[in-house]
């Protein structure tokens, strides 16, 4: 009889352990997912629907009253109009499906709202053995211009952003080698722009995504990010002469960037965004705010709607359809 009471409480006991076990692993798993359930439900913004898990950048349209945004492994470029819906659940529209980059990323946009024009980059995601930029119409999508940046023969490359300069100038970012790629007005590959400043770290861990984000300043010159060692480059476009902004902060897996003024510069990426100032002309520089939003999708953009800043994040969520965020970012 003894034997069978000390065999009962070992189960019971044995039971209890397991059950302990399962509760603690249900709690430490609803930890995370607490986490990315509060992130989603405090993301203010804009939400739609697609069938691709990937959008890589938005560009807001102020002309066209919609956001642009790249495919990624589309490899072309949808509108998502604004006006749509009033609660903010909008409707993804196609764009650009361009068939001579059939087969690549399309990466980052510029609207060239001037010029009625929106530039987009191409690259082989895969084997970095192309890279392209070209120019639509943002009325009818024809194409005008198409710019092949590298091909097979010229070494490893990777396009990634492109930034617009005042006279219609295209400068594209080589996440690959490191170097920036000057277009200019009607197509024609004007320059490229290499230093070793660029580099500024030697160890590949430093250098696994190198140039990034690029935007222009209206003084005259280039800010550009490097995702793997966080540093923020000054380039002059008069001269290409190449400077290192002394950030006071970390810009680490900094990706695409937006100029909120000339004395303000967004980052997104991971986490999801920073808010940068300087106040003597981009020598110096100060990490100044800071925006933690749903950093599970991964912000990789960022752009200025009606004076405020919104963040794309590459991947969607859901199972038939994805859900994509642009979120505002509120520092």
């Amino acid at each position: 009889m003894a034997e069978s009471t000390t065999s009962s409480v070992v189960r019971s006991r044995g039971g209890r352990s397991s059950r302990n076990a399962v509760l603690l692993l249900l709690l430490v798993s609803a930890i995370p997912l607490a986490i990315i359930v509060s992130l989603e439900s405090s993301a203010a913004g804009f939400t739609y629907q697609t069938r691709d898990w990937f959008r890589e950048c938005a560009k807001w349209d102020p002309d066209g009253l919609r956001f642009l945004a790249s495919t990624f492994l589309g490899g072309g470029v949808v509108q998502i109009p604004a006006g749509d819906a009033a609660s903010g659940a909008l409707v993804e529209r196609a764009a650009v499906s361009d068939p001579d980059v059939a087969g690549n990323a399309s990466l980052g946009i510029a609207v060239d709202r001037s010029r009625g024009r929106l530039l987009v980059v191409y690259a082989d995601l895969w084997g970095f053995r192309s890279s392209a930029v070209a120019a639509y119409d943002l009325g009818s999508w024809a194409r005008l211009f198409f710019t092949r940046l590298s091909g097979p023969g010229d070494g490893a490359s990777f396009a990634d952003d492109v930034a617009i300069d005042e006279d219609g100038n295209a400068y594209i970012t080589d996440a690959k080698a490191n170097k920036i790629w000057k277009v200019g007005l009607n197509g024609e590959l004007v320059s490229t722009i290499r230093s070793n400043i660029f580099i500024q770290r030697k160890e590949w861990y430093y250098n696994f995504v190198g140039l990034n984000g690029i935007v222009h300043h209206p003084d005259g010159y280039l800010l550009v990010i490097h995702t793997a060692s966080g540093h923020l480059f000054k380039v002059k476009t008069a001269n290409e002469e190449v400077a290192v902004v002394r950030v006071r902060g970390s810009l680490l897996m900094g990706d695409g960037m937006e100029l909120v003024s000339p004395t303000k510069l967004v980052i997104a990426g991971t986490p999801s965004a920073r808010l940068v100032e300087s106040f003597d002309g981009w020598e110096t520089a100060n990490v100044t705010g800071w925006y933690i939003g749903p950093v599970h999708r991964i912000a990789s953009s960022a752009t200025v709607k009606d004076g405020r800043v919104y963040l794309n994040h590459i991947v969607g969520a859901g199972i038939t359809r994805r859900t994509h965020v642009i979120a505002e970012a509120i520092f």
